[in-house]
């Protein structure tokens, strides 16, 4: 992975932590369907008009319906699960359950990809799992499990993100992967308005400002760019390599979902960020490369 592309993708993860908070945002105003038909009708929106300067081809033929059947399952079908298991649930324990999808998708990578995990990345997976523990406090008093409904409807969902990673990674080898993620938002769109169109189109006509700019961020940031620079990145490199970063997420969502919400903070969590953040540099280390170096292999 290069640098550049490190540096990016760590930001990203900062931005996707936050969509757990600000859909608690909009909560009193959008059901979670909503949510999902505004994000991600907004960003597919955003990338259709911008298809004439998007690079590369567009997906065809079995390629074509492999694309929307993708998009309906991770942007329909995921994505309702999520919202609706953080809606059941807090944003700090949604927070922390993201750091069980590097662990399904790495998995799924090695199945279906044949990518090879090796003993870096292994250690890097046990320091964030080790991380996400602390970040729980698993040994405090006060520790409490969640609902397990909740639980298991939010992690659900990670199997419809891994779906659309591991079985998109072919498809964006021979077409664009922007104009991918463009056609999957547009499938998706049209099933999420099928859905509830018009209550979703009622409620927005009343959002206030605040709400649309927070919808804005999600989908533009979160969504059209987002997705579109992870499927870059995972085309050129392995996806177990990629969904390292994830981890991050359960740092940032925890310190956002605090902050934001008023949640108090622990000493649990200092320790636990440390441990991510030692597992991320233990799992890439070896990851990162530079153009000279690329360039010297290649010599």
């Amino acid at each position: 992975m290069k640098p550049a592309h490190l540096i990016i993708l760590l930001a990203l993860n900062v931005f996707w932590s936050a969509t757990l908070s600000i859909n608690k945002v909009l909560e009193p105003h959008l059901e979670p369907g909503g949510i999902v038909t505004l994000r991600f009708g907004l960003g597919g929106l955003a990338l259709l008009a911008l298809w004439p300067w998007l690079p590369g081809s567009a997906p065809r033929g079995r390629d074509l319906l492999k694309t929307c059947v993708l998009g309906l399952v991770v942007f329909v079908l995921g994505h309702r699960l999520q919202v609706l298991g953080n809606k059941l649930s807090t944003a700090s324990n949604s927070s922390v359950l993201m750091a069980i999808e590097p662990l399904i998708t790495s998995a799924a990578a090695a199945i279906f990809l044949r990518e090879h995990i090796g003993t870096r990345r292994i250690l890097g997976f046990a320091l964030g799992m080790t991380g996400v523990a602390m970040l729980n406090g698993v040994w405090r008093d006060d520790f409490k499990w969640v609902s397990l409904g909740a639980s298991a409807i939010f992690v659900s969902s990670f199997v419809c993100e891994t779906a659309f990673s591991v079985a998109g990674k072919p498809i964006i080898t021979r077409a664009s992967p922007l104009k991918f993620v463009a056609l999957s938002l547009a499938a998706a769109t049209v099933a999420n308005l099928l859905l509830d169109g018009r209550q979703t189109l009622t409620a927005a006509v009343h959002l206030p400002a605040q709400a649309w700019l927070w919808l804005l961020v999600i989908a533009l940031i979160c969504t059209s760019f987002g997705y579109g620079f992870w499927f870059l990145v995972i085309r050129e490199g392995e996806v177990n390599v990629a969904v390292l970063t994830i981890f991050l997420q359960p740092v940032c969502g925890v310190l956002i979902a605090k902050v934001w919400l008023g949640e108090a903070l622990h000493w649990g969590q200092l320790w636990g960020s440390l441990a991510i953040v030692l597992g991320l540099v233990v799992g890439l280390s070896r990851q990162i490369k530079t153009s000279a170096k690329i360039e010297t292999l290649k010599l």
